[in-house]
């Protein structure tokens, strides 16, 4: 069997998760890992670290574990190499945008992109399209956490003056919710003035957001997280058919399965751009196509 060649292009929380992932995974091999400094860790001594995917070998598919706002151009990069990429983009509002901006590029260079494909957006977002399938009418109420959100406590990161920060999402019911803000602040800057414009982001400005700054942002970090779906609606004519989907999650290893899981079935889709909603089940999972449906149909 030959092995899928994939290069993790990121090593923070959600590459080193993707490295435990595709190191299980018996139909993956690591092409290598792409960061802007090259250095060696004791997990990834045995691997070829580069500063640019150029410098990797025949590699199959790149999974971009980049802050979201760096992932349209790394995987425009990418793309135009002929390598598939996969990311776990999770701006909802801009999804459909980037999709056509990735379909233009993975088109024109015989190559494959799945984007948003995370827990929320992508597994979760499988999972509201199968309750909508099951009662077309009606409410699908999206809860998080309590939890720490990856995507919201990379943006407080990038806003001017943080030094550390840590993004923790309250449920409040029927798919609202709180944020709740833990950052330090550089030397020399305005907590006031900070806080601002983390609540003026655009991951914030919608939720209701309160900011505190604490003397160490670690002493209260947890990557657990969860959701849970409920949809309510009818089938048919039916009322009442009432759905709910739960779960209780680390964040980054989820996010890094998800991404391997696609990485794997970018190798049987026909050029273009894609969310998880566009490609079929089956071929996310490794295995002989027979027993896959004998076992799970």
């Amino acid at each position: 069997m030959k092995k899928i060649r994939a290069a993790i292009v990121g090593y923070g929380n959600i590459g080193k998760f993707v490295l435990e992932a595709l190191s299980a995974a018996p139909d993956f091999e690591v092409a290598g890992i792409v960061r802007r400094s090259p250095e060696k860790t004791v997990e990834t001594a045995h691997l070829e670290i580069v500063d640019n995917i150029a410098k990797l070998k025949n590699v199959d598919v790149a999974i971009l574990c980049a802050p979201t706002r760096s992932i349209e151009q790394y995987a425009k990069e990418i793309l135009s190499m002929g390598i598939n990429t996969v990311d776990s983009f999770d701006i909802h509002g801009g999804i459909v945008e980037l999709r056509r901006e990735l379909d233009k590029v993975a088109k024109a260079n015989n190559a494959v992109s799945i984007i948003s494909a995370g827990w929320d957006p992508g597994s979760d977002s499988v999972v509201r399209a199968l309750l909508e399938a099951c009662a077309p009418k009606g409410i699908t109420y999206t809860n998080f956490g309590p939890g720490m959100s990856m995507g919201h406590t990379v943006a407080v990161k990038a806003i001017e003056g943080v030094k550390k920060a840590l993004s923790m999402t309250i449920p409040l019911g029927t798919g609202v919710h709180r944020r709740m803000v833990y950052i330090e602040i550089e030397d020399g800057y305005d907590f006031q003035t900070v806080a601002a414009a983390i609540k003026a982001d655009d991951y914030f400005v919608h939720d209701e957001t309160h900011v505190f700054q604490v003397p160490c942002v670690d002493d209260l970090k947890d990557m657990g997280h969860g959701v849970k779906l409920i949809r309510k609606g009818v089938s048919g004519s039916t009322q009442n058919q009432i759905f709910e989907f739960n779960m209780t999650i680390n964040n980054p290893a989820l996010t890094a399965q998800v991404l391997v899981s696609v990485a794997r079935a970018s190798t049987l889709q026909q050029a273009g751009a894609y969310t998880m909603i566009e490609i079929p089940l089956i071929d996310m999972l490794y295995g002989e196509r027979d027993e896959l449906i004998k076992r799970l149909v």
